[in-house]
């Protein structure tokens, strides 16, 4: 009985509005481009002079 409970409750907290992931993942990738921009823009000036 117990098991059927926890089954139920994971269940429910595995939902997440897509909204909610679209709207994290736009917080976390953002900032990661541009420091992955800024990171290769200043190796290629070490590389080229």
């Amino acid at each position: 009985m117990s098991s059927a409970l926890s089954t139920n409750d994971q269940q429910r907290s595995t939902h997440t509005p897509a909204a909610l992931i679209g709207f994290a993942w736009t917080l976390v990738g953002v900032p990661l481009a541009y420091g992955l921009f800024q990171t290769v823009r200043t190796a290629l000036k070490l590389f080229t002079g």
